[in-house]
C-alpha cells in the first residue's frame, strides 16, 4: 500500500525549509518534512574540536558521514577526484534536523538594497553572470522582520548607519562586547570606521521559552547546550508539529521527483530510514536541500518530459555555484587580550561592503570566533614552524594573545561555475552524486585583496605588533561557506530557474526555498536571508493554496 498523498513534501529541514514548513502547516495544509539527518543535541558531542563543523579530523558532529556519501569534484586540468564530506572540497553543511542553524555562528545579516541590484550598481562585469534580483529589499523586508521576532534576533539596528531602513528594532538587545572586540571597536574608530555590534540569532535575554546565552567558546560548530541559539529545530519545526498537520520523518534520502505520465509532478521517491524505496505523493513539492543537493536532485530527476532534469531546459540548474571567500589579517599583540567571554565574533564594520573604488562589491568585517587550540595551531605567521618546541611556544605564548579580522566577500557569479550530477560515482543508495567544477573569477581575488588589506589596517591601528594577511580565495570552485546560486531566481527562463517565489519556471507546483535562489549573495552571512526568503514563499504557498490555487 502506498503513502497517503499530502498537499506538501518538503526536502530538507532546515532554515529554508523549516519555515515553509511551519508556514503550511499552521495556514491547514498537510506536510511532510524530509531530512536526511536525525535530531542531535550538544551531548552527542559535546565540544569535541576534532568533530565539529569547523574541524573535521574525526568526521562531522551532524553529518553527513564518510561511509555512505561523496561527491566528485573536478579541478581545471580536467581531473576528477572523489572526496567525502570531512574533506574540505566536499562543501559540506550539517545533516541533522534544523541543518546548518544548529551549528553556526549564527550571525543574522540583512541584505543591503544594493545586494539586490548588483548588475544596476555595478553594469555589467566580463565573464560574469551578474544579475538583478527579481525582488528588491523592500519586497523581503517585513519577511526579515518576522524572522528576527518568531526565530529571535539580538542586536541594534541604529548602530549601523549602513543598514538598509526598517520598521522596527530588534526582539532583543546587543550583546557585549568581550575584551578583545572592546579593543577593536576603539580602533575601528580611529579609522574613521562605524562599528557596531553584530546581530545574531541568539538569545542575549530570555526569549520565547529558551534561556539566554552564557557566552561559551564552543559555539560555532557545535549546538548549543541549553538552547540559546535559535535554529529551525528549535523554533519553527516545533511549531510545525504541534499544529498535528506537519509529520517529520528523519534519516530520509530523496532521490528524484516524480511525474506522471502527463509530465505533472506528483511527489518525491525517498529512501527511509531504513534504506527501503518510497514514494511520498504530494500535490506540492519545496526543495530546501541546499544549493548542491537542491540542484542534485532536480538534475537527477529525468524523464521524457525532462530528458535534462525538471527545470533545466534551459541548461541554467546547477548554474552559477558560488559561495564566500573569507578574507582575512591576523594580529599578534603583546599583552594578553582574551578572556574566555564568547563566542567571539562580536564586533564588525561596513563601510567595506560597496562603492569602493575600483572594486565590485565588498563585504563586512569582524573579530572571528575564538579558535580552539587544535584549531589556534594550525594559524602561524609566514616563516613560523609548525612543528617542534618554536611551535608549542608559539602556541602557548600567542593563543590569548592574537586576534583575527575576517569577512565574506560577495563573490561574483559564473556560469562555468557549477554543479552536475556525475553518472560513473553513486552514493551508498545508488543515487548519482553531485560534480562540483568551474573557476572563480579575477575580479574576485581583486576584492579579497582589498578586503584583507583592510582587515590588516584595522589589526595595526588597534596595536598589534605582528600582522598578516590572506585573500582567503583559491581559484577552484569553493562553496563551503554559504553555497547559493544554482537555482536562481529571475524574470525570464531563458537566464533563471525559479521565479520570484521560488517555483520552478512552467511548473506550477515546485518550489525551492534555499540559498539555491540567490542570484548574489550578499558580503553578509546569508541564513536570515534564507528565511526570509522561505517565509515570503511559504506565505505565498498558503495564501494561493486557501484562495482555492491547487498550483495544477
Amino acid at each position: 500500500m502506498g503513502l497517503k498523498k499530502v498537499n506538501a513534501v518538503i526536502v530538507g529541514a532546515g532554515a529554508g525549509g523549516g519555515v515553509v514548513a511551519k508556514e503550511l502547516s499552521v495556514a491547514g495544509l498537510s506536510v511532510v518534512l524530509l531530512e536526511q539527518g536525525n535530531w542531535i543535541s550538544y551531548d552527542d558531542h559535546t565540544n569535541d574540536e576534532l568533530c565539529s563543523e569547523r574541524t573535521t579530523v574525526l568526521g562531522n558532529s551532524c553529518g553527513p558521514d564518510d561511509k555512505r556519501y561523496r561527491r566528485v569534484v573536478t579541478d581545471n586540468s580536467g581531473k576528477r577526484s572523489i572526496v567525502l564530506p570531512s574533506e574540505s572540497a566536499y562543501n559540506n553543511i550539517s545533516a541533522c534536523v534544523g541543518s546548518g542553524t544548529v551549528t553556526y555562528g549564527a550571525l543574522a545579516w540583512r541584505f543591503m538594497r544594493e545586494d539586490f541590484k548588483m548588475k544596476t550598481v555595478y553594469g555589467h562585469v566580463e565573464g560574469s553572470t551578474l544579475e538583478d534580483w527579481p525582488i528588491d529589499y523592500e519586497d523581503l523586508e517585513p519577511f526579515y522582520e518576522k524572522a528576527e521576532w518568531e526565530i529571535g534576533v539580538s542586536g541594534d539596528s541604529n548602530s549601523n548607519p549602513f543598514a538598509a531602513p526598517r520598521r522596527n528594532q530588534y526582539p532583543m538587545p546587543p550583546f557585549a562586547h568581550n575584551k578583545e572586540a572592546g579593543l577593536l571597536h576603539d580602533a575601528a574608530l580611529k579609522m574613521g570606521c562605524h562599528p557596531f555590534s553584530i546581530p545574531v540569532l541568539r538569545n542575549s535575554i530570555p526569549y520565547n521559552g529558551r534561556p539566554a546565552c552564557y557566552r561559551m567558546r564552543t559555539c560555532v560548530g557545535f549546538p548549543c547546550p541549553v538552547n540559546a541559539k535559535a535554529g529551525t529545530q528549535n523554533t519553527v519545526i516545533p511549531v510545525a508539529l504541534k499544529t498535528g498537520n506537519c509529520e517529520l520523518r528523519t534519516n530520509c534520502i530523496a532521490a528524484e521527483i516524480v511525474t506522471n505520465d502527463q509530465g505533472k509532478i506528483t511527489g518525491v521517491v525517498y529512501f527511509d530510514e531504513n534504506n527501503r524505496r518510497k514514494t511520498q505523493p504530494a500535490n506540492i513539492v519545496i526543495l530546501s536541500a541546499s544549493a548542491i543537493e537542491t540542484a542534485r536532485l532536480l538534475l537527477n530527476s529525468k524523464s521524457k518530459y525532462f530528458p535534462n532534469g525538471i527545470g533545466n531546459e534551459n541548461d541554467w540548474v546547477g548554474r552559477n555555484l558560488h559561495g564566500h571567500p573569507y578574507p582575512k589579517a591576523f594580529g599578534l599583540f603583546d599583552e594578553e587580550i582574551f578572556d574566555d567571554v564568547g563566542p567571539g565574533s562580536s564586533v564588525a564594520i561596513c563601510d567595506f561592503n560597496h562603492h569602493n573604488p575600483g572594486i565590485i562589491g565588498g563585504g563586512y568585517l569582524s573579530n572571528s570566533f575564538i579558535r580552539m587550540p587544535y584549531n589556534f595551531s594550525q594559524v602561524r605567521p609566514p616563516g613560523e614552524k609548525s612543528w617542534g618546541k618554536q611551535h608549542k611556544d608559539f602556541q602557548r605564548k600567542y593563543f590569548k594573545r592574537m586576534a583575527e579580522i575576517h569577512g565574506p566577500y560577495q563573490e561574483l557569479p559564473n556560469f562555468n561555475q557549477r554543479v552536475e550530477v556525475d553518472q560513473q560515482v553513486k552514493d551508498f543508495w545508488g543515487i548519482p552524486v553531485p560534480r562540483l567544477s568551474g573557476n572563480t573569477l579575477s575580479v574576485n581575488r581583486k576584492g579579497c585583496d582589498f578586503m584583507a588589506e583592510k582587515a590588516e589596517e584595522w589589526l595595526k591601528k588597534a596595536g598589534a605588533v605582528v600582522t598578516w594577511k590572506s585573500a582567503g580565495i583559491s581559484g577552484i570552485v569553493a562553496a563551503g561557506q554559504h553555497q547559493a546560486g544554482t537555482c536562481r531566481m529571475g524574470n525570464d527562463p531563458k537566464t533563471s530557474v525559479t521565479d520570484k517565489y521560488g517555483r520552478i519556471h512552467a511548473v506550477p507546483n515546485l518550489f525551492v526555498a534555499d540559498g539555491s535562489l540567490h542570484v548574489t549573495n550578499g558580503g553578509f552571512n546569508p541564513v536570515l536571508t534564507i528565511l526570509a526568503l522561505g517565509y515570503r514563499i511559504g506565505s505565498f504557498i498558503a495564501d494561493e493554496w486557501n484562495k482555492g490555487n491547487r498550483f495544477k
